[in-house]
């Protein structure tokens, strides 16, 4: 009743009120699409317009998907309170805030009211469009707050949101809040003799401002300031910066990639397997109830988006349920993939049988609780060969080094020791891991098989180096791998493939720049790359760093370990890699031996652990000599790319930035990327650096609302790529647009969307027929991105329905970069594709474009199945496979 009468509105609409600098588009999306099929389904409503008060600083992402979902305006809060005086003063709170390549949404920025802590969120509020441009106190002696501009608004009849909370103040004092909602009239009545007021909701105001200048919702009201790039970073006083919280918590940072990962993997593997069981008649058999643990997935993974969440800015408890939630649904993911890949592997589809009891496939990987890293499975070999069924969760085909732990050292293939030390994180491992090169199909499985093999001419072994200097520790040498040790410091030492040589200190392991350390093939030039460890502190005085607040006492220092690192040199065929294994921290920068993507970057990954630290914070620093100066670049939730600049007269906590998928320094030849698979805090503080945040510890509350520090750090693995890419014309791109290259994308789709090796559980008897699926007929253009095929619900909202949704992404990016031996078999189509003829054995029933979260059919259905799609586009489709 409530909101068929216009009192009540659902806003944004989305699951929850998502955190915009951590969350990956992905996440976003689907977090938007869940909140409003739930909204369509049990309360019959369409959100019209956006709504982010809480919020830590805003991402122009999010205007763009509200675009794409048909809201047509939105409001948001939380920007740094200079931002907010400017905005006031020029009277400029209204705008349309557009993406650099065109697209813009009307938005709003409330300033904020004289109560001095700020609206506080989560509490009833009524949204009152009044004809007020001053504070009007209430007879009781509250204070509305006003969300209008400081002097003259758009037009001479201003209207001004009116925001209070519904209850007195606190225990202890707080903002005085109006007791009563129905008294505001009155109250604004007593003000203003001549004051209209009345009630109204968000839509209710930009509907009022929409007709006062006399367009149609959606279209920019002319005379409106336009604007474009993002609200980062946010401080709400002094220099306070909210840039903590794009690090703090890493670990369940990385373990929601990894879940959002699975999610769309399942999504994609269950509706094709799904559509290939109703055209061969056989889903009956098929455990249709796997959408309910789809459904639970989304719906935790949304939760994790909220900007207390993913933030890591909760309680340690509610941060315990949240990673509870998110193990269990990566669990029932698994089970979900392992389900679609046993059915689609099958020679024989009518030899389908589903047993939950009795996987058909075992799983990648386990993790024994919520708060552990992943511990690969161990595939037993006997006489019988085993098979193994690898998922390609990329739309490209991919050439991959696939690593697998066996209990048996007597395999074909190249060997390289999981683990060589015995004491703590140096302890040896169990089983020697075997990698095995595969050709892996676009989205599709590949089946392999692995058997023992006592031809000592037949297994490709790896050499190990092992510098252990100074430090008297127990090396257990093991049979697959020949181990050299040497107690002594080691020189300076480079390793290379067929496109790059990376150098090494030998003391320490680490990427150095003395003489060089990055060159590629074919090049004489030598790219100047060194990386180094280092710790910030905390102010000791007055406010400290927390869970939200980066509030460092100054430079960072060098990380300076009680012990010398050993240093692990492990050359093989398919790669060679260092392991430095310091105190706190173990990195491993491998550099694949194999054509293509793969071995075009430097995979580095991190294994951190803090706990014994008292407010430090640790941070990895690469440093160059591309002449970046004091311009760097990084992304927006994976979506698009932000250029920043370090401000000198700003803290140097103001100069942090999210990072979600990458980072990178250019200048008029070179560019060096830093991609990661988690959320981190990222900055530029010299001409050449990029540095990194890789986990805080901090002892204290920052008086943001948390309550606590953060001291419930874990083991966390940080994974990295770095890529050096050459400009084909001498030219400094000082556009305010900027864009990844090809090669750049789809290392980054490597880096956050690895292949599953999934070994076949049952030893014996020999399993069925098995064969390898490759689902698409055709090559997908390589800037197109398959973001999801999710099946819609049925009435029944555990079970799928005879539709899905298809979303896809068209890709921008930087074509001056060099493009030599890619080694994909793609090409791009000037955004042409034929979706009628994508998906081998399938045919496409009905094409429908929609709006991104599917609530608003454009246009009729068509009987073509060709589509186009402009760089940077996401389009959604209504869909029919059968």
């Amino acid at each position: 009743r409530l909101v068929g009468n216009g009192q009540l509105e659902m806003v944004t609409g989305g699951w929850v009120m998502p955190d915009e600098a951590n969350s990956h588009y992905f996440a976003m999306i689907d977090q938007l699409i869940e909140g409003h099929q739930w909204l369509e389904k049990n309360i019959g409503v369409t959100p019209r317009s956006g709504w982010a008060v809480d919020p830590f600083g805003h991402s122009s992402t999010m205007p763009y998907l509200l675009k794409r979902a048909n809201l047509t305006g939105m409001l948001i809060q939380r920007v740094h309170y200079a931002i907010k005086k400017h905005f006031a003063a020029t009277q400029n709170l209204e705008f349309m805030w557009r993406q650099t390549w065109g697209e813009g949404l009307l938005g709003r920025r409330p300033q904020r009211g004289p109560c001095r802590g700020g609206w506080q969120p989560g509490i009833a509020t009524d949204h009152v469009p009044v004809r007020m441009a001053s504070r009007a106190p209430g007879g009781d002696g509250s204070a509305l707050q006003w969300f209008c501009p400081v002097g003259q608004p758009q037009g001479d009849s201003p209207l001004c949101p009116v925001v209070g909370r519904v209850g007195s103040a606190g225990k202890g004092g707080g903002n005085p809040q109006p007791q009563e909602p129905r008294r505001f009239p009155v109250m604004l009545r007593a003000a203003c003799a001549v004051l209209q007021a009345q009630f109204g909701t968000l839509s209710d105001y930009f509907d009022a401002l929409y007709k006062k200048v006399g367009i149609v919702p959606g279209m920019k009201p002319p005379g409106f300031p336009v604007l474009s790039g993002d609200f980062f970073s946010y401080a709400d006083r002094e220099d306070h910066y909210w840039t903590g919280y794009y690090t703090s918590r890493p670990f369940y940072k990385s373990l929601d990639r990894v879940l959002e990962a699975h999610l769309r993997g399942a999504e994609i593997l269950y509706s094709l397997a799904l559509a290939h069981a109703r055209h061969a008649g056989t889903d009956g058999r098929y455990p249709l109830s796997d959408y309910a643990l789809l459904s639970n997935a989304r719906r935790n993974l949304g939760l994790f988006q909220h900007h207390d969440a993913i933030t890591g800015t909760a309680k340690e408890a509610v941060a315990v349920d949240y990673g509870v939630r998110l193990f269990h649904s990566l669990t029932n993911l698994k089970r979900v993939i392992i389900n679609a890949a046993h059915y689609l592997v099958l020679g024989d589809k009518d030899a389908y049988r589903h047993d939950p009891a009795a996987p058909f496939l075992g799983t990648d990987d386990t993790r024994p609780n919520q708060d552990s890293l992943p511990e690969r499975t161990v595939v037993k070999l006997d006489a019988s060969p085993r098979f193994l069924v690898v998922f390609n969760p990329l739309e490209q085909e991919r050439l991959s080094v696939l690593p697998v732990l066996v209990d048996s050292p007597h395999v074909p293939g190249p060997h390289a020791p999981a683990a060589l030390l015995q004491r703590g994180w140096l302890r040896s491992s169990c089983c020697p891991q075997v990698s095995v090169l595969a050709r892996l199909p676009a989205l599709g499985l590949r089946v392999l098989q692995l058997h023992k093999s006592f031809d000592g001419h037949a297994t490709l072994k790896s050499s190990v180096r092992l510098y252990l200097h100074g430090r008297g520790l127990p090396v257990r040498k093991q049979e697959a791998v020949p181990v050299h040790v040497f107690p002594a410091t080691a020189d300076d030492f480079c390793l290379e493939n067929q496109h790059l040589q990376a150098c090494f200190l030998g003391r320490s392991g680490l990427l150095q720049a003395s003489a060089g350390s990055i060159r590629r093939a074919g090049e004489e030039r030598e790219q100047r790359v060194s990386s180094k460890f280092f710790v910030y502190g905390t102010r000791t005085s007055k406010d400290k760093s927390g869970a939200y607040l980066f509030l460092p006492d100054g430079e960072a220092k060098p990380y300076t370990p009680k012990d010398p690192p050993v240093v692990r040199v492990t050359e093989g065929p398919l790669f060679s890699e260092v392991a430095s294994y310091y105190q706190h921290v173990q990195t491993i920068v491998r550099l694949y031996n194999v054509p293509g993507v793969e071995g075009l970057s430097l995979d580095v990954s991190c294994l951190v652990d803090i706990r014994d630290h008292i407010n430090k914070e640790l941070a990895l620093r690469f440093s160059t000599d591309i002449e970046s100066d004091d311009t760097f670049f990084t992304d927006l939730n994976g979506f698009q790319i932000q250029p920043r600049r370090y401000q000198q007269k700003l803290p140097l906590q103001a100069n942090f930035y999210p990072m979600p998928a990458m980072a990178y320094i250019q200048d008029t030849q070179s560019r060096l990327t830093l991609h990661t698979a988690q959320a981190l805090g990222v900055s530029s503080l010299g001409s050449g650096q990029l540095e990194v945040i890789l986990d805080r510890r901090l002892m204290q509350d920052d008086n943001r609302g948390l309550g606590q520090g953060l001291k419930d750090n874990k083991r966390t693995c940080n994974r990295f790529r770095l890529l050096l890419e050459r400009r084909t014309t001498a030219n400094k791109d000082g556009r305010p647009i900027s864009f990844p290259s090809l090669l750049s994308h789809i290392t980054s789709m490597h880096l956050n969307a690895e292949a599953l090796v999934m070994p076949v559980a049952q030893e014996k008897p020999a399993p069925p027929a098995l064969r390898s699926f490759m689902p698409l007929s055709t090559t997908l253009p390589c800037d197109f991105h398959i973001l999801n095929l999710r099946m819609l619900q049925a009435e029944d909202d555990s079970l799928p329905s005879a539709e899905a949704a298809l979303i896809l992404h068209r890709k921008g990016f930087d074509c001056s970069l060099e493009a030599k031996n890619l080694g994909f078999n793609c090409t791009t189509s000037q955004g042409k594709l034929a979706l009628g003829s994508l998906f081998q054995g399938l045919e496409l029933g009905s094409l429908q474009p929609t709006s991104l979260t599917l609530m608003y059919p454009l246009g009729t259905a068509s009987n073509s199945t060709n589509i186009h799609l402009d760089p940077m586009e996401i389009a959604t489709f209504r869909i029919r496979l059968g």
